[in-house]
């Protein structure tokens, strides 16, 4: 029994819904604090095949809260230390990886047509908007990350429709974008939380205020949405 890594979900989901996931192809946007966490429990799920699209690289500053983040992976590709990841948890996966910034400009250079569902854990607003619209073109089941910045409690964390969401800036951006396309609706992870950023740090580049962040609440959004992934692939 010992002998197979997936007994233990076997023993509660079955062995011929685990079985279904190992063929399940999932393709991740975003592999930083939330998107790390989703990897990371479907991996150790069973599924098998991924596609994973990131453009930037470890540093200092994720050793808080991101689990592909460790001092030897400082500097290198989240990307290729996901792929590493994976392959050390389940050596028979197939992993795909992107190191790009996603746009509508190089969206043709991914093929989602194959995928059983994509996770949306990306910052960019107009990148999520454009992953909707090509997963909705594909009839391809999306989860989107709003913002888990700025929030440390946990039990404040929901899945629902985009349109119900409350107390999120980013999904409030999403509802006018969305509405404007004609898309009606967004299964999303959100807390409803009030922001408590205590201390402001602006970003040198942008000149934009950095979002504060814990282990515990990107962590949990992870998890909930890799939850949901496995919820709706096996029902």
């Amino acid at each position: 029994m010992e002998n197979n890594q997936f007994i233990r979900s076997e023993m509660l989901f079955g062995k011929e819904k685990i079985d279904l996931l190992k063929n399940k192809k999932i393709a991740i946007f975003g592999l930083g604090g939330v998107g790390g966490y989703v990897l990371e429990a479907l991996s150790r799920m069973g599924i098998s095949n991924f596609i994973l699209v990131d453009n930037d690289k470890v540093n200092i500053s994720n050793l808080n809260r991101q689990i592909l983040a460790t001092y030897d992976s400082i500097g290198r590709y989240k990307t290729d230390v996901a792929k590493e990841r994976v392959l050390s948890i389940n050596s028979n996966a197939n992993v795909e990886i992107y190191n790009l910034f996603y746009l509508k400009e190089n969206a043709d250079l991914i093929d989602l047509s194959k995928c059983d569902y994509v996770v949306d854990a990306i910052d960019t607003i107009s990148a999520k908007i454009y992953l909707v619209e090509i997963c909705n073109s594909l009839n391809i089941p999306i989860i989107s990350s709003m913002g888990a910045g700025n929030k440390i409690d946990p039990s404040k964390i929901k899945i629902c429709d985009l349109f119900k969401t409350e107390n999120d800036p980013l999904a409030k951006v999403m509802r006018y974008e969305l509405r404007k396309l004609g898309i009606k609706h967004l299964k999303v992870c959100f807390s409803n939380e009030i922001a408590c950023n205590q201390e402001k740090v602006i970003d040198e580049n942008t000149k934009k205020a950095i979002p504060a962040s814990c282990v515990y609440e990107v962590g949990i959004f992870g998890f909930m949405i890799a939850s949901e992934v496995i919820k709706d692939l096996i029902k």
